[in-house]
């Protein structure tokens, strides 16, 4: 009993290590197998179990968003059927690893942003290099970096943090009001003649996906209201 609160004093004096980190700092090896998209893949150990690798600090398009699938084949050449080992930061809400990836001598996250197929992931980002490497990306317009900023040109070039956040507001019911305090509700207008304004149309287009709205595909909807 004595030695037992001997060791509850010390205890309390002396710091614990930090367990979480310890929890996550682990390597996980092995070869890729399958390429979910530009910033998630599944790894292949030599035990023969498939773990769920999500890269760490960055963040590519998602399906269906501009420069998406881009993304995807980058991440591909990089690592499709080779050997690699990712260093294991965290687990995310979805369970899967997230983790630096090295291919050999290749930092697969730094990788990605360099060639511009990846945002650096602000939200959980810390490592400094990634940010330079990205700033020397967009500077000379590689990659996703080649796209417009403009909404009013499609593809253009959008955050994938925004995009996932606009998907999940298109997916609600939505109404909004905008500057001339105008109401839209998806599901009440339908064609180009029913548009009073290029607001209300690209609205349409952008968050009820009425592609008809924009039959040539050039990104701008009812060429009559938005000239």
């Amino acid at each position: 009993m004595r030695y037992l609160k001997l060791l509850l004093i010390i205890g309390f004096f002396v710091p614990w290590p930090h367990y979480a980190s310890v929890a996550f700092s682990q390597t996980h090896m092995g070869s890729v197998v399958a390429i979910t998209d530009g910033d998630t893949f599944t790894l292949l150990t030599a035990d023969k179990e498939q773990k769920k690798i999500r890269l760490s600090e960055v963040d590519t398009p998602e399906k269906g968003q501009p420069y998406g699938e881009k993304s995807r084949q980058v991440l591909s050449d990089l690592i499709f059927n080779k050997q690699v080992s990712a260093e294991q930061t965290n687990i995310d809400r979805y369970g899967r690893i997230v983790a630096r990836v090295y291919q050999e001598q290749t930092d697969v996250n730094a990788e990605m942003i360099r060639q511009g197929a990846a945002w650096v992931y602000r939200q959980y980002a810390s490592d400094q290099k990634l940010f330079d490497l990205e700033a020397e990306a967009k500077a000379s317009g590689r990659g996703l970096w080649s796209l417009p900023e403009t909404q009013r040109v499609y593809p253009h070039r959008v955050p994938p943090w925004q995009w996932r956040k606009t998907a999940k507001q298109a997916s609600e019911p939505v109404k909004i009001t905008t500057t001339t305090e105008e109401m839209y509700d998806c599901g009440v207008k339908h064609y180009c003649k029913e548009m009073t304004s290029c607001e209300e149309a690209e609205y349409y287009l952008k968050y009820c996906g009425l592609s008809r709205l924009d039959a040539d595909g050039d990104g701008v909807p009812c060429e009559s209201v938005c000239q």
